[in-house]
């Protein structure tokens, strides 16, 4: 394969506020972390999971996708699962370059690119193909994000995504909350906000996609207990990096917040769960090729006579 290509993008500054949310900078360097780990797939399990769910949409798509792009790629977690003959070049692009240094083997050549998801360096109808996986969560500005895909992709083009959203992380968010409520008579949010199912078809109708579809998948692990589950979730570099994070919380209320995690949501063979609810997407470019719905009124048929069909079957039977 080609020695990776790295282009420095250097996007404008966000500064706290109700738009900008997170601060992309520390999830940069959150992401930067995780990747030098000495073993860096041990935390890896969710997103080569989704990874693989992303790569079964895209086989169902019964074509070859000339140039495809991987937005928030991390390690490559959906290139693995790809094949030659589905994507003939793939470029990767990710905030973290130590990901990007440390992208997982796949047969498909690739250009790897240091770029935020929501400054795409790339022109207009460019890729037949843009795929994201556990990534566009940390926007800032996610219908942006979702106009910049739908901008590089090519007329008949198709973006399919996964992201983070809904109750992800119920369980440790409401212990979170309890204790700090407890101990220290208030709490502050230690859980980044996550998008609900409900706007995704908005947003994405917003960007100009059609065809849409949204649909939701829940997995759940199971861990010895609290301070397991965070300690992978920084090794996935999924720690919260929001503008009003609380920079620490006590000793006391991390031991009681664990307590009540065990407490409130704790299995029978003493492990804890950790849910995370996953969205996917799939939405195309508009082509004149594709299939379209006809002009209301236009239908020769009635819904009202549909309950006429049944009396004509059980007959014909007869």
């Amino acid at each position: 394969l080609p020695r990776p290509y790295r282009l420095w993008l250097h996007s404008r500054p966000v500064h706290p506020g109700a738009r900008s949310p997170f601060d992309r900078e520390l999830k940069r360097k959150q992401k930067n972390w995780a990747a030098r780990q000495p073993e860096p797939e041990r935390c890896e399990y969710l997103r080569e999971e989704v990874g693989g769910r992303i790569a079964d949409r895209v086989f169902d798509i019964t074509r070859t996708f000339p140039l495809a792009l991987d937005i928030g790629c991390g390690r490559g977690y959906i290139a693995q699962h790809l094949t030659k003959e589905t994507i003939e070049k793939l470029f990767q692009t990710d905030i973290a370059e130590n990901a990007l240094r440390n992208t997982m083997e796949t047969e498909i050549p690739t250009v790897s690119i240091v770029a935020d998801e929501e400054f795409l360096p790339f022109k207009e109808n460019t890729f037949d193909l843009v795929v994201s996986s556990l990534s566009l969560h940390w926007v800032n500005d996610l219908p942006r994000a979702f106009s910049e895909i739908h901008q590089v992709l090519k007329p008949d083009g198709v973006f399919i995504g996964a992201m983070f959203g809904g109750d992800t992380l119920y369980e440790l968010r409401c212990s979170l909350q309890l204790a700090e409520l407890e101990r220290e008579g208030g709490f502050s949010p230690h859980i980044s906000p996550f998008t609900a199912v409900s706007d995704l078809g908005h947003l994405l109708r917003r960007a100009g996609f059609n065809t849409l579809t949204v649909d939701t998948d829940e997995i759940q692990v199971r861990y010895p207990g609290m301070f397991e589950v965070m300690e992978d979730l920084q090794g996935m570099g999924e720690s919260n990096c929001s503008w009003n994070r609380k920079p620490m919380l006590h000793r006391e209320t991390m031991l009681a917040a664990a307590a009540v995690y065990k407490e409130m949501y704790g299995n029978n063979d003493g492990t804890v769960p950790a849910t995370f609810q996953i969205f996917y997407m799939i939405g195309w470019k508009f082509h004149e090729s594709q299939a379209r719905p006809d002009q209301r009124g236009s239908a020769t048929v009635s819904f009202g006579d549909l309950a006429k069909i049944n009396p004509l079957v059980s007959e014909t039977k007869k």
